[in-house]
């Protein structure tokens, strides 16, 4: 039963590195390291539903820790510079051309409101950060954004977390179908990646 062992797996990680440990991962998640808040919040809302964890707690860390890891990107981009980022992210399997077009996109468009709904859009999430520091983006707007930006993904994603783990039972009727979802989204991922990095690769060459 893979959704079996998937949620068994993530929750004895989080459970056994308590709130620190989550919000290191969000922490992570908000920098350019590629751990996705996806895989993180809705196994932190299982451990809620289950009643070891507090929801105002879990909130509070998570959020605490996608703010820090935001903040880590932003004095990255403020202090250091593109150069800098480019140096250092290098060793953290930082994608050039993601974070590129992050900064096209952030620069077209610019503010807190931008910053506010980059929270929610996939990839760009953990690199927004950046171009916000190397633009000199006013620290409290900065803070303001991006506060209520993760605040709300991840009490959105521990809230759907909290209801399959109510209706766990019925998961585990429809478990095969599960199964076969997640190893079809697996195998979707794993077929774009290979795609998407030929691709690049053949920009590259031409």
């Amino acid at each position: 039963m893979l959704t079996e062992v998937i949620s068994h797996f993530a929750i004895q990680v989080l459970d056994s590195t308590g709130y620190a440990g989550a919000a290191l991962l969000m922490a992570l998640e908000s920098m350019i390291l590629p751990v996705p808040s996806e895989a993180v919040m809705p196994f932190v809302g299982f451990l809620v539903a289950d009643g070891k964890w507090g929801l105002p707690q879990a909130i509070l860390v998570t959020s605490l820790g996608s703010f820090l890891g935001s903040l880590i990107s932003y004095l990255m981009g403020y202090y250091g510079g593109r150069p800098f980022v480019l140096k250092v992210g290098k060793y953290l399997l930082l994608d050039v051309h993601d974070l590129e077009l992050t900064e096209r996109f952030f620069h077209r468009t610019g503010g807190t409101w931008t910053l506010f709904f980059c929270r929610f859009i996939p990839v760009v999430r953990h690199l927004v950060s950046i171009p916000a520091g190397i633009g000199k983006m006013r620290f409290w707007s900065f803070t303001l954004a991006t506060v209520l930006g993760a605040t709300l993904w991840n009490s959105f994603l521990l809230a759907c977390g909290f209801k399959l783990r109510e209706h766990w039972e019925i998961v585990q009727i429809y478990r095969h179908h599960f199964d076969g979802l997640i190893v079809g989204m697996l195998a979707v991922t794993i077929v774009w990646y290979v795609w998407y990095k030929l691709k690049r690769r053949r920009a590259l060459r031409g």
